[in-house]
């Protein structure tokens, strides 16, 4: 086979150069190059007629569960279930077992002993054991190659060790990754507190538990005047606060996910445990801030903070069931619905998905340009598929939109110049 690919007749979108045409797309050696009028003979041709070519889809949340519980996922299994779902480089978080607070964790997580299919950026703990007390060794992981620090699944409760964290983090050009949850308000909680809660009997999750933590990280970024990146926002008060906060210059960014946008805490009425994540899912009040936040650039990204469960943790009582969903094969055809209804224009789209997050952890990718790595994804936006237990490729099956009939779909990805996931040839 040539080492030449050329991906012809696609509408390529690279929301860093601006472009929106129609067009061919080279690969050689890894990397995009420059198109010549002349083809060889010996050239790889796939024609993409109809289809989107865009700047491989990073996501910057997801729980691998590697090392610890690869019973529910391994970095081999999330990153097959990314590829499939258009992805080239996922940033992994670090509470595993044990916690990702150590140079050797991290080196783990890289090996190539783990078949990854995408690119793989490790999130490192902020604490020791993620036990908000002692700060891990922040210049020992960044060696190592993690590219953020953050508790995630916990809250820092000390908000003197976050101040630390951030000016640490700073000092070595991490980014810290804050999991804002005020625990004194949502302890024991199960789902959004308000009617539906009441009306089903389960402890409720007030909004405020995420907007006060929201408010504390925002102080702290000004004061300290560190890069600080809000994880899964899920309420109306705090893209206020967010959206408040960059008009002031702050330096915050912040991320969503498809099921804040998509779903409301109906969802749960059934007490569909597929349906339980922390943050809860919120009122079509917040659903509708959050969809504007995206419109109006008050979010850098789209996440998916795909969190794989066994049966074991799902199908139980609900306010026993374990908190997350699986979210790296529903991810695209979901945010495709943001275009489709009108919300946000195709480049914001893969702005969100793919530049920003490239951009908010410093990481390669997020773009078609002549000379850049060759992470691209292949997009069909009119497939249409039934996202079916049988069709999942993560190990994880927990999702609220199993059995639903999904549009747009990745239909070819490519990491490096290698094919990782294909549909196509």
């Amino acid at each position: 086979m040539s080492d030449l690919l050329i991906l012809q007749n696609g509408r390529i979108l690279d929301p860093v150069t601006g472009v929106d045409e129609t067009g061919d797309l080279w690969i050689k050696d890894g990397r995009i190059v420059q198109g010549d009028k002349q083809i060889p003979e010996t050239a790889n041709i796939i024609d993409v007629q109809g289809k989107w070519i865009v700047p491989g889809l990073i996501d910057m949340h997801v729980h691998l569960r590697e090392p610890g519980e690869e019973y529910k996922e391994t970095v081999e299994s999330g990153t097959r279930a990314a590829a499939a779902g258009g992805f080239t480089a996922v940033a992994c978080m670090p509470n595993t077992r044990p916690v990702n607070d150590e140079a050797s964790v991290t080196r783990f997580l890289l090996s190539d002993e783990r078949n990854a299919s995408t690119r793989v950026y490790p999130a490192a703990a902020i604490s020791r054991g993620s036990q908000g007390t002692n700060l891990a060794e922040y210049g020992e992981l960044k060696e190592a190659g993690a590219v953020a620090v953050t508790d995630d699944g916990l809250p820092v409760l000390d908000s003197q060790l976050m101040r630390r964290a951030m000016e640490y983090a700073g000092s070595h050009d991490l980014l810290v990754i804050s999991h804002s949850e005020e625990m004194a308000l949502s302890k024991n909680g199960s789902m959004n507190e308000g009617v539906v809660s009441t009306r089903l009997g389960l402890r409720g999750i007030p909004a405020a538990a995420e907007a006060i933590m929201v408010y504390r990280e925002i102080a702290l970024a000004e004061l300290t005047g560190q890069r600080t990146h809000i994880a899964h926002v899920s309420t109306l008060a705090a893209t206020d606060l967010i959206r408040q906060a960059k008009a002031r210059g702050v330096q915050v960014t912040a991320e969503t996910t498809p099921h804040y946008f998509t779903l409301t805490e109906e969802a749960v009425a059934d007490y569909n445990t597929n349906a339980k994540m922390n943050p809860p899912l919120r009122t079509e009040k917040d659903r509708q801030a959050i969809r504007e936040g995206l419109k109006d650039g008050t979010y850098d990204c789209i996440a998916t903070d795909h969190a794989p469960h066994s049966v074991l943790e799902k199908e139980c009582e609900f306010d026993q069931a374990a908190y997350g969903i699986i979210g790296l094969e529903t991810s695209l055809p979901l945010s495709l619905n943001l275009v489709r209804e009108g919300v946000i224009e195709p480049l914001r789209l893969f702005e969100l998905m793919s530049s920003n997050p490239a951009k908010v952890l410093k990481v390669t990718g997020g773009t078609l340009a002549v000379g850049s790595n060759a992470d691209v994804t292949v997009i069909d936006p009119e497939k249409e598929f039934i996202f079916s237990r049988e069709s999942i490729l993560s190990k994880g099956k927990n999702s609220p939109f199993l059995d639903w009939k999904l549009q747009g779909k990745a239909v070819l990805t490519i990491m490096g110049g290698r094919f990782t996931y294909d549909e196509l040839t």
